[in-house]
């Protein structure tokens, strides 16, 4: 090779690694920044120190061990080397002398590629460096199950990787045999004898790695494993007996087709024939000790050999005093339903375009001294929807979203829309709660970075006719300070304005990561993230995300998997995100996790424990969606513990589910504040119902608890199998049969508005049920649903008024204290002054409003179908009642 090709390649390896290496650089740099800003260093420093060293250490390995077989396959004399020219004018080239030079370069281009790649097992290094024991042993080979999370994995990784290098060096050195003159292949294979002893022991590499894989994941119903292990490794010793009595090519045959003969009979024929011939015979004696092991470490490893069990008689029988003394989940019935009130939160308070929101949440807080469930969305920034939409006004000016609106979850309005505690711009409270720190630089829909302290001012909030503008006063991001930082973030994000804006200073910041999920995923990239975070208003009016992540695997042994080979989930970790300035906090909720101790090890300093988080932002922790979604999904076959019970699914269950709007499936997944059977005060907690399987009537149901010491508690409350209590199906059938019902839907949902029906809601109260529905009404090509109606079932008896404590009245026969409304009439002070014994102006009023609203609806529906006469009608009851009001007033 010329002195002029080696300076060629040298300069085309060199611009390759600068093409590859350097935003690589960048990119780690300027995370480096982000790490140290959030306070996570410990993090990027463990997670790329031993990507390196792993990646270094198995590339120097697999480059040794390719390059060890290249040049012993290349040594001695070729006898009739292959000669090769490219033109009669140039001297014809060895070809083997070519790939004796070319043993280095492949050795190592091939060991940086298994490095890189194995450099992603950094997790698992960690894991298996710090594991931790559970102190359960699995039931067949007494090993504690941490050998499965942490040890095994590695063991099997560090065969993978000798297995495959094996493989890798029989495609690499075979070629070079066959050109050296070292195999030939005519009538009959012939093999030089250091050839014959060369791959001999490759291939008996291949074999104890195969035999040592099976022993490490050998399955106690499947005794086959252990044959096949055996033959295993008498194959290994066979090839490389057989390549010193130079009979490889024989040997090898033999081995071969015994092995995988033996493979295809134990492991498909001979359980097959033992499955007809000795287990389905007697499949519940038989299958009764793995069922045992099976129902054992489901419940184990989903937590749900925690769940508390209460009975129920199923007869009570309620009345109104029943009804007045749980007055506290009756003041909390859920009657917003999230689609209808995100649709409706858009309409009334996104206030401009460029606001959006995305999500509604569930939450409870003290408000007025009275424990109350409310619905709350904040108001994001969609930079998307901007007028004009350039880099200053989407990198400068426009950096954040403003507040929050929030709801209680059972008041409305007289014209049906929902009652406002929080609202508008900037936000103001009618309440007890305030917002003090209303900005959102930290959120769901935020995602593109932004910039600070520039010489723009930062978009506030509009105001009237005029816009009001702020200056960032926190801590979040990363500080600009040099030419050098600089420079690493224009090639970050691509963007030279950012070098070259003179908005843009020293004392700048710069925003990235904020999406509350991304960030949360790239702080803590081992944990699994619930889908849906929440915020929360601090006792000093700030706001701060909440974030449920878990622990997972698919390593439990014996346990039943989702449908994604999950098997062990834990809510082990709770992450409070500041919307403001991003500081992230994670507070450790499963202190007794081996999983979230093995990683507490590994990236110290970076969990605190649930005792230190605030009590004012513990006070608004809840039990996770995804992981009691996934429990009650499992406990509908896992509450039958016994062995034949759960054989013969004797009491298999089913979550109801009914059809909601357009071809969505109700999950009957309800958060609710209300006192629990047997308990004294009323709790937030979320709910499920469940049916026997292919029946309707209701079997019982499952709550977790969300509050104070009784945070995480699974409670199922049973109904006796002997007694009918009607389950959701069964109520809709009812609600659909009442003909006051179903006539006023079929008035209401003609040409010209929409009728939405809500979740239908399973209330317990004492040890019986109510089920509560609200209609809502939206105009055609409307978005804003108003509630109407509200549906209450008991028993056998539906009822179906404007309010909630309307149909609870008419169905337990007495008046109970409505919720108040913002009224557009209000009662004159002389009014109430004169109101005596007998008389209620008040209640007088509410009921003509009532009334009027409700023959008004009739009057437009029957004009809409062109029912002239019945139009007339109403309006002349509509005058009279107005006329009634005057008098009143």
């Amino acid at each position: 090779m010329t002195r002029r090709a080696l300076i060629l390649i040298i300069a085309v390896v060199a611009i390759l690694l600068l093409a590859v290496g350097f935003p690589t650089f960048v990119r780690l740099a300027t995370d480096w920044y982000w790490f140290q800003a959030v306070g996570f260093e410990t993090v990027f420093l463990k997670t790329i120190s031993t990507k390196v060293v792993l990646g270094f250490g198995v590339g120097l390995f697999a480059f040794a061990f390719l390059y060890v077989n290249l040049r012993f396959a290349q040594r001695g004399l070729v006898p009739k080397p292959v000669m090769v020219s490219l033109n009669p004018k140039a001297p014809t080239v060895d070809v083997t002398q070519l790939f004796r030079h070319l043993a280095w370069p492949v050795s190592l281009f091939l060991g940086f590629l298994v490095g890189a790649s194995t450099s992603n097992w950094w997790l698992g290094v960690l894991s298996y460096l710090h594991r931790t024991p559970f102190g359960v042993s699995d039931p067949v080979f007494q090993r504690d199950i941490g050998y499965y999370f942490f040890t095994l994995p590695m063991l099997r990784v560090v065969l993978g990787l000798v297995f495959g290098l094996a493989i890798l060096a029989l495609f690499l050195v075979l070629p070079l045999y066959l050109l050296r003159g070292d195999i030939l292949v005519r009538r009959r294979v012939t093999v030089e004898p250091s050839a014959q002893k060369h791959l001999s022991v490759l291939i008996a590499i291949l074999f104890l790695t195969t035999a040592a894989t099976l022993y490490l994941v050998r399955i106690p119903c499947l005794p086959f494993l252990r044959v096949s292990v055996v033959i295993a490794v008498l194959g290994a010793g066979a090839v490389i007996w057989g390549a010193r009595q130079r009979r490889r090519v024989r040997n090898l045959a033999i081995v071969l087709v015994a092995y995988f003969g033996v493979s295809a009979v134990l492991g498909s024929l001979f359980p097959a024939a033992i499955h007809r011939l000795s287990v389905l015979p007697n499949e519940l004696a038989k299958e009764t000790p793995q069922l045992e092991h099976h129902i054992a470490a489901t419940r184990q490893a989903w937590d749900l050999d925690r769940v508390e069990v209460r009975d129920l008689t199923g007869e009570a029988e309620l009345t109104l005093g029943d009804i007045q003394a749980n007055d506290g989940t009756i003041k909390n019935v859920r009657l917003w339903d999230r689609d209808p009130l995100l649709q409706t939160f858009g309409q009334l308070q996104e206030i401009r375009t460029y606001y959006d929101f995305i999500s509604v949440d569930d939450d409870r807080y003290w408000i007025d001294g009275e424990y109350r469930q409310v619905l709350l969305s904040p108001r994001e920034l969609n930079t998307a929807s901007l007028p004009t939409r350039n880099f200053i006004n989407e990198r400068l000016t426009f950096t954040h979203g403003m507040g929050l609106t929030l709801s209680p979850v059972n008041q409305i309005t007289v014209e049906g829309l929902p009652v406002l505690f929080v609202k508008d711009l900037p936000p103001s409270s009618t309440v007890s709660l305030e917002v003090t720190r209303p900005a959102i630089y930290y959120g769901e829909l935020s995602s593109d970075y932004v910039f600070v302290n520039t010489g723009q001012e930062e978009f506030d909030y509009p105001s009237g006719e005029a816009n009001t503008f702020t200056v960032y006063e926190g801590t979040g991001g990363v500080s600009v300070r040099s030419f050098m930082r600089r420079l690493l973030l224009t090639t970050r994000f691509g963007s030279l304005k950012i070098l070259l804006s003179d908005d843009i200073t020293s004392e700048s910041r710069v925003l990235f990561h904020r999406n509350i999920r991304e960030r949360a995923s790239k702080a803590m990239p081992f944990l699994r993230w619930d889908n849906d975070p929440y915020i929360v208003i601090r006792e000093d009016g700030r706001l701060q995300w909440i974030l449920d992540a878990y622990t997972s695997s698919s390593r439990y042994p014996y346990a039943q998997p989702l449908s994604d080979g999950t098997n062990y989930l834990r809510n082990s970790v709770k992450v409070v995100i500041d919307a403001y300035d991003g500081t992230i906090e994670a507070y450790v909720t499963e202190a007794d996790d081996p999983v979230i101790q093995t990683y507490a090890k590994a990236f110290t300093g970076i969990f605190k424990p649930l005792s230190d988080m605030a009590d004012d932002l513990r006070a608004h922790i809840r039990y996770p969606e995804d992981l009691f979604q996934a429990q009650t999904a499992l406990y509908t076959t896992y509450h039958m513990n016994e062995p034949q019970i759960f054989f013969h699914r004797e009491d298999q269950w089913q979550i109801p589910a009914l059809p909601s709007r357009g071809n969505v499936r109700d999950p009957f997944l309800r958060h609710m504040v209300m006192r629990l059977p047997g308990e004294e005060s009323e709790e937030f907690i979320v709910m499920t119902p469940f049916t026997p399987r292919q029946k309707d009537n209701l079997a019982a149901w499952m709550v977790a608890r969300n509050d104070g010491e009784h945070y995480g508690e699974l409670v199922v409350y049973r109904f006796p199998r002997q007694s009918l209590v009607f389950g959701p199906t069964q109520i809709v059938n009812r609600i659909n049969q009442n003909t006051e019902i179903s006539r006023q839907i079929s008035l209401w949902d003609q040409r010209g508005s929409e009728v939405i029906r809500g979740n239908l809601l399973v209330i317990p109260i004492e040890e019986s049920l109510i089920f509560v529905q609200a209609l809502y009404l939206r105009a055609e090509g409307g978005r804003i649903p108003e509630l109407k109606r509200v549906i209450v079932a008991y028993r056998n008896q539906v009822a179906m008024e404007e309010t909630l404590e309307g149909s609870l009245g008419r169905l337990f026969g007495g008046a109970l204290a409505a919720e108040p409304r913002d009224l557009p009439l209000q009662l004159p002070v002389g009014a109430a002054a004169t109101a005596g014994a007998g008389a209620a102006p008040a209640a007088n009023l509410v009921d003509l409003v009532r009334q009027a609203a409700e023959h008004y609806d009739r009057a437009i529906a029957a004009q809409r179908v062109g029912d002239w006469g019945r139009y007339g009608e109403e309006i002349e009851r509509v005058g009279e009642l107005l006329r009634r009001l005057r008098e009143l007033q």
